[in-house]
């Protein structure tokens, strides 16, 4: 895998159903790279620190091998790096091949993958389609969020590699496990992985949590 870009962004205020919304999803590429820190990427703007930012969600990454599925169904609408809102634009990068708490070196910075992207309605502010957020979990392509093990400079052009597999759940089947209409019972393997984002282990138990107990 590689860092096809690096992106930041500046936050803006934006009108949704009759009310201001701020947001940092408007993210394009920085030519000096990034700098991973325990918590977000430093010069980043994170607004709403419930859903992004902290330990355990301090980056997002999301390949750049989907931009071509995004850019057939919209082929009237410009996609810079960055679309999705992600700091790291990753050549390779496929969620089924990736497993929670695995480690990757990325530059100067070790990461850890802890759940897949959950979309919300900002994406709707980059896509001017309301159906954006359906059509995002229809794709089964998340992205990854990370929590920084090591903070460090990352450049485009570097490679991701990993750095320490984990036994766990791939990205992919969280990703389904959030979203599905019928109830797994290997859910329970990601919610008891020890590596997995607090707050993905707390959406599943909200989903899932009465039939486990069944």
């Amino acid at each position: 895998m590689k860092i096809i870009s690096t992106n930041i962004g500046e936050p803006r205020i934006l009108r949704h159903r009759g009310k201001d919304v701020k947001t940092g999803i408007f993210k394009f590429p920085v030519e000096e790279g990034i700098f991973l820190g325990q918590e977000n990427v430093v010069n980043d703007h994170v607004i709403d620190r419930r859903y992004h930012g902290g330990t355990d969600k301090a980056c997002y990454l999301y390949s750049a091998d989907h931009y071509q599925y995004w850019q057939n169904l919209y082929p009237d609408l410009e996609m810079p790096f960055g679309m999705f809102g992600e700091n790291l634009t990753v050549e390779g990068l496929q969620e089924a091949q990736i497993n929670i708490g695995d480690m990757f070196k990325i530059g100067d910075a070790v990461v850890q993958a802890t759940q897949p992207r959950q979309p919300c309605y900002k994406l709707e502010f980059r896509f001017h389609d309301k159906a954006i957020v359906r059509k995002f979990v229809d794709s089964g392509f998340s992205g990854v969020y990370v929590r920084v093990l090591k903070s460090g400079k990352v450049r485009v052009g570097q490679k991701m590699e990993l750095n320490g597999r984990n036994d766990s759940p791939s990205i992919q089947e969280v990703y389904r496990w959030i979203y599905a209409e019928e109830f797994d019972p290997d859910v329970a393997r990601a919610i008891n992985d020890p590596f997995i984002a607090a707050s993905c282990k707390k959406d599943l138990l909200k989903r899932w949590g009465h039939d486990l107990d069944d």
